[in-house]
């Protein structure tokens, strides 16, 4: 039989479901609630919950194919993704799970069923590990798995590892336990009689590989580094489909798989080398483009747009890897990647219809990336070469280097790569140096160290019954010491809640904990495995005490407010621009709401004007809230009622509707639309390619923003003098301006001819350039902009260097000659942006023409001096 990977992953499902599993889609393939991880880096994150204790489970037997993500914290495959033929960024987890229900000898004995029996693998080339034993935590050898192993397979072929290789855990504290793997060898059987494969076993061969891992969750790794015991045994596997693909379709590497060679074919149509399977810099860019591109597109799907900070700044390193890869090695200088959607999609989109779905979204994202990364690798590589160029020695400077990365996201070894066709070396420790510093400073910004928890009850908690009540008497379930940005908090979960926990854009509660004359003052609430945390800088004296729970009600109902708004705006957008419009990101406070979704242009006024209208006529019709709580997924799909971008679901869901409007969503709302009161939209813009933001605020915000608009308005009648004429002087006013204005620009045309012919007659000569540094007097920042444009005009080999004060806004202005530019080491934007915090400022531009502006006149002087020097030399 030919095995496509398709036919793989459906006849592992099969396989399970007849063997009494529920088979689950794929969790998304970022995390929302976990603070412990970011992305989805293996099967088991899911059920994090289960097994630690905090959920029950629907099922006690589940399998899945799961999307999975290691590019950051300790399970991070990025920097060998290229370099050999078997590591991924995105791969896919084929997983079957126990939940207190079988262990070991089912595992083992399911696992070398399918393989030998459905698969028909050989298994006269497989070999199987199991865990040796660790003295430091206490763990004996699993002889348990051992024993059970034997009834498959003969005693040479099991082989005893340490807890590196054979005790798996998902993070530094968390699930864990023994675990036992499956290698295949895929060397020819003259190698094989040459060389006994169980030396090769987990030595990183590239023909040797695991394919399957057993894991027995028996422990839980806590904060102090100890193990505690599970309240049950649980099973855990998780089985590589690339590699097994691999195995199967007898390809020589990942790569050469049925869904991975679509890509690299329709990329080897777009660049000039071809791929030929070998350990060339070029064949190493076709497997980085080919791992990236599903890693991208797959976030993109699951609600995960590139960014500047957390998770998607990772995708966004991704990206920009694939990019300069294909840039610095395939030679292809424009936008490439949305072309390899397609093979993508044709290969898995059936599989996972979240890829088809959001098909246009992912190109168009793409696309925008890259033009703006492209500009960016540009103008590093002129910056590095004519570094090189100048440089007098043989190493690379590691400051310069590690500029690079943090100015134009240079990767060190692209650094490295083009140093070295210049014969050149790149000083490591130098650039290790700065990149600590920078990690050091990340850190800090960011530190959380949690405690262990102490436990006071035990069972199912977090019950939430704020839909109906705001306050309740309860008890503390558990708490822990936690120092989040070097602050103490404390963290409680309760055994019911009326706190709603961060979710779905709102906002966490706020609050307060009562316990006797002891009182903690609540000010967020998350969601972290299931359970729902709060956070409060006090503790409680009588912790095992009934403990009165209290919502802040004015923080909630402005909370409520917004959210309901988001709803009807949401439906009010559709209605305007068209069904392409879905929710793609929201945040709900008590102060304000945003909203992310799809749509391709900017929204004109008069368009916004009707959509804000919409939204006021909606609550000003007094819709009541309806709602389902436990509707069954594909009733509330028949309803209408849509989805949250990025969100999984389960098999009964929560539907809210108001009027037209029905959506699944778990959050807090008004009972009746006409509570929320005003509504306005205070903003409208661009978030990425493909995906617009609208800011608006209601309820409470809007009257304080009614009220002040009301003042500003008695305020301006009263300045005028006659509020019944107000209108007419005016307009009066506006056109003495507008008079006034014109002939102060007559004006200033001719001061300014007169000024760029003194700078021209100034223009001095150093280090062979024509250059002129100045400080002019009540000139404001855009005059100097243009009299500096003017003189780069006029002299295309000049370089001019113009700062000014005006009404206490400092400005610097550096412009270059079109015919000098080529010629330097940096550009008028490289250089306001190394000087502008001279003036406690900063600003850009382009190469040829860039400005700052700050608020530091005394560092003025030596702005201009820095921005000569840097030019200059």
């Amino acid at each position: 039989m030919e095995w496509s990977t398709s036919a793989i992953r459906n006849a592992f499902l099969e396989f399970f479901e007849d063997k009494g599993h529920e088979i689950v889609s794929s969790a998304p393939i970022f995390i929302k609630d976990d603070p412990t991880l970011m992305f989805t880096n293996a099967g088991m994150n899911q059920f994090k919950g289960v097994f630690i204790g905090n959920e029950v489970a629907k099922f006690p037997r589940i399998a899945d194919s799961q999307k999975c993500l290691r590019v950051s914290g300790k399970h991070n495959d990025l920097e060998e993704v290229g370099r050999d033929h078997y590591h991924h960024t995105m791969f896919e987890m084929l997983g079957n799970w126990s939940f207190g229900d079988y262990f070991k000898k089912e595992a083992i004995d399911w696992a070398w069923e399918i393989l030998t029996k459905v698969y028909k693998l050989d298994a006269s080339r497989m070999y199987v590990s199991v865990f040796a034993g660790d003295s430091e935590m206490e763990l004996d050898t699993d002889t348990e798995a051992k024993t059970l192993w034997m009834n498959h397979i003969s005693e040479e072929r099991i082989l005893a590892f340490g807890r590196k290789e054979n005790f798996w855990e998902m993070g530094d504290i968390g699930p864990c336990g023994p675990c036992s793997e499956i290698h295949f060898d895929l060397r020819s059987d003259e190698d094989r009689r040459s060389i006994n494969g169980s030396t090769l076993v987990n030595a990183d061969h590239p023909e040797v590989i695991e394919i399957w891992n057993l894991v027995f969750m028996q422990y839980n790794r806590l904060e102090n580094g100890g193990l505690e015991n599970l309240k049950n045994k649980h099973i855990d596997t998780g089985m590589g489909l690339e590699r097994l693909a691999r195995v199967l379709q007898q390809a020589s590497s990942n790569y050469e798989i049925d869904v991975f060679k679509a890509i690299i074919d329709e990329l080897g149509l777009i660049a000039t080398q071809k791929y030929t399977g070998g350990e060339l810099l070029s064949d190493i860019a076709y497997r980085v483009i080919a791992d990236h591109i599903r890693t991208i597109a797959f976030s993109i799907a699951d609600g995960q747009l590139p960014s500047n900070n957390g998770a998607g700044y990772v995708i966004r390193r991704v990206l920009r890897r694939a990019i300069r890869y294909g840039f610095s090695q395939l030679d292809i200088k424009a936008s490439f990647m949305g072309a390899l959607i397609d093979p993508l999609l044709n290969e898995m989109g059936d599989a996972y219809p979240e890829l088809k779905r959001n098909a246009d979204l992912i190109k168009r994202v793409i696309t925008e990336e890259e033009k703006t990364f492209l500009s960016t690798l540009d103008r590093g590589l002129g910056r590095i070469n004519a570094y090189i160029e100048d440089l007098d020695k043989k190493v690379v400077d590691g400051i310069f280097a590690f500029e690079l990365l943090d100015t134009y996201g240079f990767p060190i070894d692209l650094t490295q790569l083009i140093a070295s066709e210049s014969g050149l070396s790149v000083d490591m420790n130098g650039f290790q140096i700065e990149l600590e510093k920078q990690k050091n400073r990340s850190r800090a910004a960011s530190k959380a160290e949690f405690g262990d928890w102490t436990i006071l009850l035990t069972g199912e908690n977090s019950k939430f019954c704020g839909y109906d009540d705001l306050q309740l008497e309860t008890q503390i379930a558990k708490y822990r010491n936690v120092k989040i940005k070097g602050k103490d908090v404390i963290q409680y979960v309760l055994k019911e809640t009326p706190f709603y926990a961060e979710s779905g854009g709102q906002v966490g509660d706020k609050g307060l904990l009562k316990i006797d004359d002891s009182v903690v003052n609540i000010f967020d609430t998350k969601k972290e495995n299931g359970e729902i945390i709060h956070y409060s800088n006090g503790s409680l004296a009588n912790v095992a005490g009934k403990v009165f729970a209290e919502v802040s009600k004015s923080f909630r109902t402005s909370v409520t407010k917004n959210h309901t708004s988001t709803h009807l705006l949401h439906k009010a957008l559709r209605d305007q621009l068209g069904p392409h419009v879905e929710q793609k990101g929201s945040l709900v406070t008590n102060g304000k709401l945003r909203f992310d979704f799809s749509h391709f242009e900017k929204i004109a006024e008069d368009e916004l004007s009707t959509i804000e209208n919409a939204v006021v006529n909606q609550i000003q019709s007094s819709i009541d809230f309806e709602e389902w709580r436990n509707m069954p997924i594909g009733e509330a799909k028949e309803l209408g009622a849509m989805a949250l971008f990025g969100e999984k679901y389960g098999d009964e869901v929560r539907v809210v509707k108001f009027g037209d409007s029905i959506e699944l969503c778990g959050g807090i709302h008004v009972n009746n639309s006409n509570v929320i009161g005003g509504f306005k939209i205070i903003g409208e813009g661009s978030v990425a390619s493909g995906i617009r933001r609208i800011e608006a605020i209601s309820g409470e915000a809007y009257d304080e923003f009614l009220k002040g608009r009301l003042e500003k308005l008695a305020d301006l009648e009263k300045q005028l003098g006659d509020p019944s004429k107000s209108i007419e002087i005016l307009k009066k006013l506006q056109l003495d301006l507008a008079n006034t204005e014109a002939q102060v620009v007559k004006y200033l045309d001719r001061e300014k001819s007169v000024l760029i012919k003194e700078l021209l007659d100034e223009l001095g000569t150093q280090s062979g350039l024509q250059i002129l540094a100045k400080e002019l007097d009540q000139i404001d920042g855009k005059v100097l902009k243009e009299v500096a444009h003017g003189v780069i005009e006029k002299n295309e080999r000049s370089i001019i260097i113009l700062g000014g004060v005006f009404a206490d806004k400092v400005s610097i202005v550096v412009g270059i000659g079109k015919l000098i530019l080529p010629k330097l080491n940096i550009d008028a934007n490289e250089v306001i942006k190394l000087v502008s915090a001279e003036i406690q400022g900063g600003g850009g531009g382009q190469p040829f023409l860039a400005m700052a502006g700050g608020k530091n006149k005394k560092g003025l002087k030596r702005a201009l001096e820095r921005s000569l020097e840097l030019l200059a030399n």
